[in-house]
């Protein structure tokens, strides 16, 4: 006489609360997207035995997807926890996704940062045709206050922000610019013959930032460097300005490196990679 044979119940995986084949889709990108989602609630890393409970998944395919998406760079493990954390890869897809008002919410934070570190006024502009928009901006510390408002346009070729967009353009879109922008003079100090303009975008392309010195506000200095996007693109210039009683040549130069930390830190929240990026250059 045979026996009867006993159903077995469903292995936990099959409890995960994400649409499956049933649906008309297809269940290992299902959960996968699920593990990614519930990576992102927590900012301080989760575990695999609490990340299978919170997706309804079984440990161990749990860890297989996870293990799949660490070697891709969609996650990250951390060395000491072993607790998994969104990776840069999935950053870079949400850096194509960005708009404006985004770019000024991820820029914001940095720039306070570059502020309480110079005491100085910080800035983030994009280029918009022949001339440089200030998109985010901290005010400094002191009692002087830089008079930029958000949204304020300024000239490209006068300011630190500009010179550094434009060291960012190919030979021929730079030749367009100047064979259409008008360099209006500021200051004594403005750059308005083209071939010395040319030599600056040159120098400022091979170092990697660029100064202003009294050439659009005469009583102003400032220093850019380029942030770039997951394309390695130059997306737009981040600054620090300050007066010039305060804000030295010797000051600038050394406050430079903060604004290169800065620059570095909001080109890595855009995606950007450093190894797409020749040392040194903006290209």
């Amino acid at each position: 006489m045979k026996k009867p044979v006993r159903t077995k119940t469903p292995p936990p995986e099959e409890k995960v609360r994400l649409p499956g084949k049933e649906r008309g889709g297809v269940q290992s990108i299902a959960r996968a997207f699920g593990i990614a989602e519930e990576i992102a609630r927590n900012r301080e890393g989760i575990g695999l035995a609490e990340l299978s409970k919170r997706v309804g998944l079984h440990n161990s395919t749990t860890f297989h997807l996870v293990k799949t998406m660490v070697q891709l760079g969609y996650v990250s493990q951390l060395a000491d926890s072993r607790k998994y954390r969104i990776g840069r890869r999935m950053f870079t897809l949400a850096a194509g996704a960005l708009d404006e008002i985004e770019l000024v919410s991820v820029a914001t934070p940095i720039l306070e940062k570059l502020t309480r570190e110079t005491g100085e006024y910080s800035h983030f502009a994009i280029r918009s045709g022949e001339q440089i928009v200030v998109v985010a901006k901290t005010a400094g510390t002191g009692i002087f206050q830089m008079v930029d408002r958000t949204g304020a346009v300024r000239p490209t070729h006068a300011t630190a922000l500009g010179k550094v967009l434009l060291a960012a353009l190919s030979p021929s879109q730079l030749e367009r610019y100047l064979e259409t922008c008008e360099l209006r003079k500021f200051t004594a100090k403005t750059i308005v013959e083209k071939d010395a303009l040319v030599r600056e975008v040159e120098e400022v392309r091979r170092k990697g930032l660029a100064f202003d010195d009294g050439e659009f506000d005469p009583e102003a200095r400032c220093v850019a460097v380029p942030v770039r996007d997951f394309t390695g693109r130059v997306a737009g210039a981040i600054g620090m300005s300050g007066p010039m009683w305060r804000l030295s040549l010797q000051a600038l130069q050394e406050k430079s490196k903060y604004v290169r930390e800065a620059a570095v830190e909001l080109s890595a929240q855009l995606g950007f990679q450093p190894e797409q990026e020749l040392a040194g250059s903006i290209a």
